[in-house]
């Protein structure tokens, strides 16, 4: 009598599974889009005013979400919010992206001291997370969404470069990176040319990780007054404004966790798609 062997995913099951986390990832990031968009030209009500005779009000036929303890209209807050988390986390994974790719460039390009000296930087660097050096920037130079901004940057810095720098040793063994060299390509046409390309996939991947953790740091130091200040909304402010009302609306805290969740989780999933669509090792042989 013969074992039978377990069955194990096919190529053809991983890519259809693949394929769903990047679309899935796709609808959520696009409803966030979506927001900011409309939240651009048109909102029902005013995001940053204060109605005195619409105070707290249930979810109904004229405020969708009802309104919070300064009579604001919820859903129009949210969908302003959705401005101010695409904004943090394009600019930070822009910076992030900006510092780190080249360091992890030129330290793959230059194995032995270099390297070593460079990634123990960088390593130091790390030690440092990224909401926790923003908590250091905004009680230096005062909170704000431009400190914000910089700080989630530069303390995303590191992994980009610790990715560059994997990305890059591996392409300097390939033959016509040698040959690049031994024909006297500058270390510059190199990176160029030749380990930029064939390092963007990994790169996109960590910049759609980066963006949702950017994305939720942002709501974290709105929530502690480290971020955007009053009265733009921000999803982490409306958290902060909502946690007084918990037993009188508590609807007011779930409708920016919901909108936060929705940006993070759809980051997530880009990710996760992006990296089996980009990553060998994550392929599953038939």
């Amino acid at each position: 009598m013969t074992a039978i062997k377990p069955r194990t995913p096919t190529r053809r099951a991983a890519g259809h599974s693949g394929r769903a986390t990047l679309w899935a990832g796709l609808v959520l990031i696009g409803l966030v889009v979506l927001a900011a968009v409309v939240s651009a030209f048109w909102t029902p009500f005013d995001p940053e005013g204060v109605f005195s005779d619409s105070i707290l009000r249930p979810p109904g036929a004229e405020h969708l979400l009802g309104t919070d303890s300064f009579g604001r209209d919820v859903f129009s807050s949210i969908l302003r919010g959705a401005q101010i988390s695409l904004l943090v986390g394009t600019v930070a994974v822009g910076i992030a992206a900006v510092l780190g790719v080249p360091f992890g460039i030129v330290a793959g390009m230059n194995p032995g001291r270099l390297d070593q000296f460079m990634m123990r930087g960088n390593d130091i660097s790390l030690a440092f997370p990224a909401l926790l050096l923003a908590i250091i920037f905004g009680a230096i130079f005062g909170a704000g969404t431009v400190t914000a901004m910089v700080a989630l940057g530069i303390g995303t810095a590191p992994a980009f470069a610790l990715i560059a720098r994997s990305g890059t040793m591996q392409i300097m063994s390939r033959e016509y990176v040698q040959a690049a060299r031994a024909s006297g390509k500058s270390g510059l046409f190199i990176g160029m040319r030749h380990i930029l390309p064939n390092i963007s996939g990994m790169l996109i991947v960590q910049a759609s990780v980066s963006f949702g953790i950017a994305v939720l740091a942002e709501a974290a130091l709105s929530y502690l007054g480290l971020g955007t200040p009053p009265p733009t909304p921000s999803w982490g402010r409306m958290l902060q404004d909502a946690q007084g009302y918990l037993f009188i609306e508590p609807l007011l805290i779930v409708w920016p966790g919901i909108a936060i969740a929705i940006a993070v989780l759809g980051f997530n999933l880009l990710g996760d798609g992006l990296r089996d669509r980009f990553d060998p090792r994550m392929q599953v042989n038939r």
